[in-house]
């Protein structure tokens, strides 16, 4: 499966944005969806995974209650809103597929090219 990120830019402190994933392929509910974010400097990690149907999701405590992952598996896209944003939620965000619900950044098979999230203070 190929994913494609999108929805990144430049936001103040507080502000939001919404993340899109959009997958190519007719197994995308076949997958485990993930967000993963880099930071300058620092290792990649785990931001919020939702299972094959949607029903399950997961999030790391620095971002619950801010952000909401979600799915549509019609359209084969995975989205992440993000409300209240942070200066420390700077980073490269990716998206990535796993067929088993992990939230381990090397248990996922599929990575998208990633996306920039830029919040001012």
């Amino acid at each position: 499966v190929q994913l494609q990120a999108s929805g990144g830019g430049l936001v103040q402190a507080g502000g939001s944005l919404r993340l899109s994933c959009a997958a190519s392929g007719r197994t995308f509910s076949s997958y485990v969806m993930g967000w993963f974010r880099q930071a300058p400097g620092k290792e990649r990690e785990f931001v919020a995974a939702i299972s094959w149907g949607g029903g399950s999701t997961s999030y790391a405590g620095s971002v619950k209650g801010r952000f909401t992952i979600s799915r549509d598996n019609a359209k084969n896209t995975v989205y992440l809103q993000m409300n209240g944003l942070k200066p420390e939620d700077t980073a490269v965000y990716y998206c990535a597929a796993s067929t088993r619900w992990e939230t381990i950044s090397t248990m996922y098979t599929y990575w998208g090219q990633g996306t920039q999230v830029t919040v001012s203070s």
